[in-house]
């Protein structure tokens, strides 16, 4: 099999890119912590700042303008850093319990991950969950095949995602440079944005992703109309954070690898390349 040799690490985002099809785990819990003080978070809403870090997550969902309006509804005030310091503490617990549920590989993540490193590419991954989240899904994932060589959370570093932060130090244990020498796979608008802003390729995931949102059972029953509809709007809101390119899977994702490889040896960078 064919060595890289410019490319040297592919770094992975995980709820949606290589576990829980659809990332479910966080917007069932998102839902859930806003629900118990009364008020109701659609999933578009729980999802739309996908990929932050959790309490920030809360507070983004807190400050959608009908969320607020619906929070002054039913305390007759607005949402207070008290009240997303409580929802968080909420959070944790639940989402621990969710997630022994949704750590289910998705299909093509061992297969792919193997193939990256039998072609000499080093694997890391970074998460808008905290370490203790980590600590349920990393063990299962483990079982199932899928053990990167770092895991970096949420709260490893001062700030999560759009920050590059985490992908700087994910480099660093890694001990992988320049940064163009790295792609970034992540379902999420924030993950992408966090990748263009470290200097890496970045590859955005549609289907298995947070932008499309089903499970794969329920994605199978979906009329192809509706299915091309779901796909192509996650694709393009990827493209908008600034992806070089937009797969449906992590299962696809070695040729584009091939091309990167391919650009760097013509010394091209990802600043330079547009999607």
């Amino acid at each position: 099999m064919t060595q890289f040799e410019h490319l040297k690490a592919v770094v992975f985002d995980w709820a949606g890119t290589v576990v829980d099809h659809g990332c479910m785990a966080p917007a069932i819990v998102f839902q859930e912590v806003f629900a118990r003080r009364n008020v109701t978070v659609t999933v578009a809403q729980a999802r739309e700042p996908m990929g932050m870090a959790k309490r920030e997550h809360i507070l983004a969902v807190s400050r959608n303008p009908e969320v607020a309006d619906l929070w002054q509804q039913a305390h007759g005030r607005a949402c207070t850093e008290n009240d997303i310091d409580e929802m968080y503490a909420d959070f944790i617990p639940l989402q621990m319990e969710v997630l022994k549920d949704h750590s289910t590989l998705i299909e093509g993540a061992v297969e792919k991950a193997s193939e990256c490193r039998a072609r000499g590419l080093k694997l890391g991954s970074t998460t808008g969950y905290t370490r203790s989240l980590m600590e349920v899904v990393c063990p299962r994932a483990a079982e199932q095949g899928f053990a990167p060589d770092s895991v970096l959370c949420a709260d490893d570093t001062p700030a999560g995602r759009p920050a590059p932060w985490l992908l700087f130090r994910t480099a660093e244990l890694l001990d992988v440079y320049p940064m163009e020498a790295i792609v970034k796979v992540d379902d999420t608008p924030v993950g992408i944005e966090a990748g263009r802003n470290a200097g890496c390729w970045t590859v955005g995931i549609s289907t298995t992703g947070n932008g499309v949102g089903l499970s794969r059972s329920d994605l199978n029953r979906l009329s192809s109309n509706d299915l091309h509809e779901r796909r192509t709007e996650a694709a393009n809101r990827l493209f908008d954070a600034g992806a070089h390119t937009v797969l449906e899977s992590v299962a696809d994702l070695v040729p584009y690898l091939g091309q990167v490889e391919a650009s760097l040896a013509q010394g091209k960078s990802p600043k330079q390349m547009g999607h």
